[in-house]
């Protein structure tokens, strides 16, 4: 072989890998873009939804808030409800509290539920009344029976199954309904944040726009619990 074949080979080889290389960038965009384009339409729905509420979540204002081809959300979610339901289980508290909730109980090993339960209240009434979009998403849910607030309510109730159960061994043999005691907190927190965010006005003489109304709720749960589990 001379050196002028040589030289040719060796082109042809360095042709060969940029080639590839160019080819990887290229392949790398598109997924980069995929994913840009996916989470600027999840986005979209926490805005139409914190401006319009449940109702305004179509296509066309989907599409347009991010900037998008509407359709951009059926070749990438199917529908508008899995786009929104991929958008509520990112916000839904429960559903998101799950991983937070299984490290609680195996760092208390499962003994002491009623910290676990008090946790999960005391930063369920934090980022409901932290989040305008979730509170959409409650008065959406009470609002309209739909597939997507469905699949969120039992993935609710799977979490909160999994605390019950590790309850009933701790209080086997005790006469306490925890899962009552809970669902009155847990309709007393949404009511609350619900009041005080849509009309700014006391209920029972408690403002928790107020740091001091936010504090008397938060001593009012673990109060509540330590009392039951006393019991």
């Amino acid at each position: 072989m001379n050196q002028k074949q040589s030289i040719y080979i060796k082109m042809y080889k360095f042709d060969i890998i940029d080639m590839r290389l160019m080819a990887k960038k290229r392949y790398q965009g598109e997924i980069n873009d995929k994913e840009r384009s996916k989470q600027k339409l999840i986005n979209a729905v926490g805005i139409v939804l914190k401006s319009e509420g449940y109702t305004g979540l179509t296509a066309t204002n989907i599409a347009k808030v991010a900037g998008l081809s509407r359709r951009l959300i059926t070749i990438y979610f199917d529908s508008v409800d899995d786009l929104v339901e991929t958008y509520v289980r990112n916000k839904d508290y429960w559903s998101a509290a799950s991983g937070n909730a299984d490290k609680i109980i195996v760092e208390n090993k499962g003994r002491d539920t009623r910290k676990v339960i008090d946790y999960l209240l005391q930063n369920q009434l934090e980022y409901f009344y932290n989040n305008p979009e979730m509170q959409k998403i409650i008065l959406w849910e009470i609002s309209k029976k739909t597939k997507v607030m469905y699949e969120v309510c039992n993935d609710r109730e799977r979490l909160g199954s999994k605390v019950f159960e590790l309850v009933d061994r701790e209080l086997e043999g005790k006469n306490i309904d925890v899962r009552a005691v809970s669902a009155l907190l847990v309709a007393g927190i949404y009511y609350m944040v619900l009041h005080a965010k849509s009309t700014d006005t006391l209920f029972c003489e408690i403002d928790i726009n107020q740091p001091e109304g936010m504090k008397r709720i938060k001593n009012a749960i673990s109060l509540i619990l330590e009392k039951i589990y006393d019991n």
